[in-house]
């Protein structure tokens, strides 16, 4: 048999989709993969219901149906304050998953560079890996998340072709500032680089913390891909419609990577989510109200249990020490939570590049109920913190 391609032993298999399967196995409460377990808004569910009674059941256009595209330029150009061409700045893709994958394709040549914060969703050295351009790392330092302005500055004289920025943040739940960006934004024109945005969380943003589109400030629009979905704003992450947003210059090469990856995305939840796109502001706003709920529910069972975490600011992860148990090894922690407590967490280690294994990540997009349940399972831990530290657990 010939030797396979090389670059895949450069990466792993996703450590999220493992743990959801250990979770599976385990019959453990499944706060590790990002998805809720709560439906759809009704109004969504009854447009799909209507499209798979009455199509459209073939292909839309490759880059995204026309009255999709619409809707979304009109939604975006409301938020994001930028003016939205529908039919020369959007590209409609498989999840956003394919909109980052094809908008490192379309920026990058094989040996270019791209930095990346640390932490950072695990996607984005695949992309980077599979594009064949060499990732640069920024230390991201909890538990604030701040980055050091001479060590990114340090990584743009090494003239990256792009930088990826995922905010709000998966797994920190950072919202980067203005100042913050605008910093960002400087480096980015003085070296000529592009800015791949990854804002799926866009609308989960927890006051007094603001989102900021960086592709809105000045001199920013020309340089960025502003990379989303429908995912988590409208809880339909099994529907797997994302977009990216940019210049005609840039995105006239997207839509030609996106064609030959995947073709198009599926054109009757296309026609279905025109409704979401159209959805009121008060939406938004709803959607913000119920995550702060969610969010202050779960950290309290978190505050109960005496265990260290850092606060959300956007998003709806949360990055929790786990030093106090004494496991070398966060994998082996989650794995023993999984089995022995029944809720299961991501080892924080598949998102540093750094060696760091003192953090999990969890994940609050669940029914009150279930964060219930979970708040009441991980209670459990105190117990088993409080058997470590007198000796009488038999550790890692």
């Amino acid at each position: 048999m010939p030797l396979t391609s090389k670059r895949t032993e450069q990466f792993t298999e996703s450590v999220i989709r493992m743990m959801t399967r250990i979770a599976d196995e385990c019959g453990a409460i499944n706060l590790s993969q990002g998805f809720p377990d709560f439906d759809p808004p009704k109004e969504l569910l009854e447009s799909a219901q209507n499209a798979a009674l009455h199509g459209p059941h073939q292909y839309a256009v490759t880059w995204g149906a026309p009255n999709f595209r619409h809707a979304l330029a009109s939604k975006l150009t409301s938020f994001m304050g930028v003016e939205i061409n529908p039919n020369e700045n959007l590209v409609v893709t498989c999840g956003s998953t394919e909109a980052m994958m094809a908008s490192m394709m379309s920026c990058c040549n094989p040996g270019d560079k791209v930095v990346i914060f640390s932490p950072f969703y695990e996607n984005y050295t695949a992309d980077t890996i599979l594009t064949g351009a060499q990732p640069i790392y920024v230390t991201l330092k909890p538990p604030s998340f701040t980055f050091d302005r001479s060590e990114l500055r340090k990584a743009f004289e090494q003239r990256p072709k792009a930088l990826i920025l995922c905010n709000p943040s998966n797994p920190s739940g950072k919202v980067f500032s203005r100042e913050e960006l605008e910093y960002i934004a400087s480096l980015a024109i003085e070296f000529d680089s592009f800015v791949i945005t990854d804002e799926v969380y866009e609308h989960i943003v927890f006051p007094p913390h603001k989102h900021t589109y960086i592709s809105s400030l000045p001199g920013m629009w020309e340089r960025t891909l502003s990379c989303s979905s429908l995912s988590k704003t409208y809880s339909i992450t099994g529907w797997r419609l994302g977009y990216v947003a940019g210049p005609r210059e840039v995105i006239d090469g997207v839509k030609k990577v996106h064609d030959f990856l995947t073709v198009g995305a599926a054109a009757p939840l296309q026609e279905a989510a025109v409704t979401a796109l159209n959805f009121p502001d008060a939406y938004y706003k709803k959607i913000e109200q119920d995550y702060l709920k969610k969010r202050e529910l779960f950290l309290d069972y978190l505050k109960r249990a005496d265990l260290s975490f850092t606060e959300p600011q956007g998003a709806y992860y949360v990055m929790v020490n786990i030093e106090k148990f004494g496991y070398s090894n966060d994998f082996d922690f989650c794995k023993w939570m999984a089995q022995e407590i029944g809720v299961a967490a991501v080892p924080g280690s598949s998102f540093f590049r750094e060696p760091f294994h003192s953090h999990i990540r969890l994940h609050f997009a669940k029914k009150e109920e279930t964060l219930h349940e979970a708040g009441k399972r991980i209670l459990k831990l105190k117990d088993w913190a409080g058997r470590k530290l007198s000796g009488n657990s038999k550790g890692n």
